[in-house]
């Protein structure tokens, strides 16, 4: 068989990106259930609040976010589909997060196990989750923690799970996440907990941007 010295291309379809300037007054059209991302912030030095939910090892991503026929037809809407974020577990938190302006999780052993769904970081997003705290993490969903800009920390001493309840209030100092010794205060208790991460330079860059569209769109910005 003779290969052609020329493949015929038809590109008639394809439609080239407009220029920068033209592209700001483009209206992108969503159907009603269809809502935008929320916004993603850079990541502060600092970050307090509450502890929203302990929960034990083994945590899957059906926990977090549930599907079912209930719930698939909302993966466009993520306010709407926050609303069942660890539903199976306690009802009120999607509610309480929103009330308290977002706040933390504490976990046990392979916390996000399962299915690898990125709305079981999304929506949790949405709700002001700001880190998740446990004793060790599902590679798979840590990675869409850090792609959404939560922070996902494990205890230094395992034990330390024991010695935080749902309902404290904590700060964390991120100034020193680049080294992986971080502090944990426990306003509530008056006490000190030391964390770390196992994340690469890259997925720390990411972290601190606020996530990985932040962080593309921030490339994007310094390479114009």
């Amino acid at each position: 068989i003779k290969m052609p010295d020329k493949f015929f291309v038809n590109d008639n379809m394809i439609i080239p990106p407009l220029s920068i300037e033209k592209a700001k007054d483009i209206k992108i059209v969503r159907g009603p259930n269809i809502k935008p991302l929320p916004e993603f912030n850079q990541l502060p030095d600092k970050l307090s609040g509450e502890i929203l939910l302990k929960v034990e090892d083994d945590i899957t991503t059906d926990h977090i976010m549930p599907a079912g026929a209930k719930i698939l037809p909302l993966r466009s809407n993520i306010p709407e589909i926050s609303k069942f974020v660890f539903n199976v577990i306690d009802e009120t938190f999607p509610e309480r997060s929103l009330e308290k302006g977002g706040g933390f999780i504490i976990g046990g052993e392979n916390y996000g196990q399962g299915s690898s769904r990125e709305h079981a970081a999304i929506a949790p997003k949405y709700l002001g989750l700001k880190a998740v705290i446990v004793k060790s993490f599902a590679r798979i969903h840590l990675a869409n923690l850090v792609n959404f800009g939560i922070a996902p920390l494990t205890f230094l001493t395992k034990n330390d799970y024991n010695n935080i309840e749902q309902g404290d209030k904590i700060e964390i100092d991120l100034t020193t996440i680049s080294s992986g010794n971080i502090i944990l205060k426990n306003l509530t208790k008056n006490s000190e907990i030391s964390l770390t991460h196992s994340l690469s330079d890259t997925e720390l860059e990411i972290l601190k941007a606020g996530g990985k569209l932040t962080f593309i769109k921030q490339k994007h910005i310094k390479s114009n």
